[in-house]
């Protein structure tokens, strides 16, 4: 799989067809964008959306956000025009909506490989992740995410699948909890990223605090998003605190002192310090980088 160590706590939806808010997706500080050329967008606005898309990602600069772009499904006319013009565009990933099988992650893999060989694209480098919209694909979640060494996610989507299921979303996430721990132990075991479903109601602030704190509880990496108020309220959720932050400031440092010393165990107020926790130690850092709580040497900024 795709050992790629980045933040994704935010995915943030973007419309393909809806030209201001594709130029100013990079301003809202999401971690990925992602363009949506599938359900936000008419059929009789696909083309006009693809090529907006593409445009946009040849003359946009984006910062740092990870591009991502939500393609139509393999069952459309659309599918394979949409992988051309993503790669040709220097896309970063491409998701596809309503995987059941890995034998789907297979083909789009195949067909990625011929567009980055047709428009001279380093083979490889466009990565690939899976939207989990059903039972079937919740059942196939373990060869799904290890279907092809381009994934670097995958990600649960509740409206689809609970449609699937026979009911609906309710406020306390029962319905959603086996789906949500396949997904994450299937990502985990496949060592990609695990995303969470959007949040749609708006205007209950209380609600997706609930849901972000649970999914964050749970071990996620992250969660779509449809509007760029939400990003806030993730990182606030995501962010470490300062007993975290100050753990694993004396576990870098650990790691430094067995560094100079050449020593290859790692050791912290007389004990050893094995590899998980120097794992948690890296990414809560992250975390506190990303959140501007620590300075550029990585000293606690107190608020």
């Amino acid at each position: 799989m795709v050992a790629e160590e980045r933040l994704r706590r935010t995915m943030m939806f973007v419309p393909g067809n809806n030209p201001a808010m594709v130029k100013d997706a990079g301003i809202f500080g999401a971690d990925s964008i992602m363009f949506d050329l599938e359900d936000a967008v008419s059929i009789t606005e696909k083309d006009a959306a693809r090529y907006l898309v593409y445009e946009a990602l040849k003359t946009v600069d984006y910062g740092n956000a990870e591009l991502v772009v939500r393609i139509n499904g393999l069952d459309t006319p659309f599918y394979e025009n949409d992988i051309k013009a993503m790669v040709k565009a220097n896309i970063d990933v491409i998701r596809l909506p309503k995987v059941e099988s890995a034998e789907m992650i297979k083909e789009l893999e195949q067909l990625v490989e011929s567009a980055e060989k047709e428009f001279g694209r380093e083979v490889g480098s466009t990565h690939l992740m899976a939207a989990i919209e059903s039972a079937q694909g919740v059942v196939n979640a373990n060869e799904i995410a290890a279907a092809s060494d381009r994934m670097i996610g995958i990600a649960l989507s509740a409206e689809d699948y609970t449609t699937d299921m026979k009911t609906h979303r309710y406020p306390d996430g029962q319905e959603l909890l086996y789906a949500r721990n396949v997904i994450l132990h299937a990502a985990r075991a496949a060592g990609i990223a695990a995303f969470d479903t959007v949040f749609t109601n708006l205007d209950d602030t209380e609600g997706f605090y609930r849901e972000t704190r649970l999914i964050h509880q749970l071990g996620f990496d992250g969660k779509s998003l449809i509007n760029p108020r939400q990003i806030a309220m993730v990182n606030e959720v995501y962010q470490p605190t300062a007993k975290e932050i100050l753990n694993a400031q004396n576990v870098i440092a650990a790691i430094e002192e067995a560094r100079r010393k050449g020593s290859g165990v790692i050791a912290m107020n007389g004990q050893m310090v094995d590899r998980p926790v120097v794992l948690r130690a890296e990414r809560v850092m992250r975390l506190a980088k990303a959140n501007n709580l620590v300075d550029s040497e990585g000293n606690y900024i107190e608020k």
